[in-house]
């Protein structure tokens, strides 16, 4: 990893997409499956911001960020289908490990295994499932398959009900489960998105 200079960089535009990527990239970690208070960081100065209190009683079954210098624009709005628009977000990823992680604004090496093609509000909302590349017990995975079928239903229970309001329409639809060659074309996708919203810089990387 390249050093920094002496101030804190943005945890969006200032750190790296991994060099690895994509088969294992860098996530910034904005909720724990602890919180029951929606954070995101804020894209102004990169500190967290509350968001919202979860509304139901459900927690996020795996820690939860997105990968720095990615954008969710009109390449990973095509994987997810015609005229649909990705959601003007950092592509967010879902993070499973062993040991439990209480802290956010965290950075991890996570290894892709996966994804969940979501649609919320019709604008692709892509969740990349990926394992704590150093997790002595998930870090062997590869593929979703090599981990327990449930932690995997979780995630899809949860992101399909999470945003769901008693006598309101339901905004969210995953439209399906994908393994990690998938992930990294969404990856692929969302970099490029990135730099051509935001332009180059020296932080560049192939992928």
């Amino acid at each position: 990893m390249k050093p920094y200079n002496q101030w804190r960089p943005h945890p969006w535009h200032g750190l790296e997409v991994g060099e690895e990527a994509p088969a294992v990239v860098n996530a910034y970690i904005e909720i724990t499956p602890f919180d029951v208070v929606k954070y995101e960081v804020d894209k102004a100065t990169g500190y967290l911001r509350v968001d919202r209190p979860q509304r139901s009683s459900a927690h996020m079954p795996t820690l939860y960020g997105f990968v720095p210098r990615t954008y969710c624009g009109p390449r990973v709005g095509a994987l997810a289908g015609q005229d649909i628009p990705g959601d003007k977000d950092p592509l967010d990823i879902c993070v499973f490990s062993e040991r439990p992680i209480a802290r956010s604004e965290v950075l991890m090496s996570a290894r892709v295994i996966g994804g969940l093609r979501m649609i919320d509000g019709g604008e692709a909302d892509d969740k990349i499932i990926a394992v704590l590349a150093s997790d002595n017990l998930w870090g062997h995975a590869r593929e979703l398959e090599d981990l327990p079928h449930v932690m995997v239903e979780r995630l899809v229970h949860y992101f399909s009900t999470y945003k769901w309001v008693p006598g309101q329409a339901h905004k969210v639809d995953i439209q399906a489960v994908y393994k990690h060659e998938q992930a990294y074309e969404v990856i692929k996708a969302a970099h490029a998105d990135y730099l051509e919203h935001f332009g180059e810089s020296d932080l560049q990387v192939d992928i």
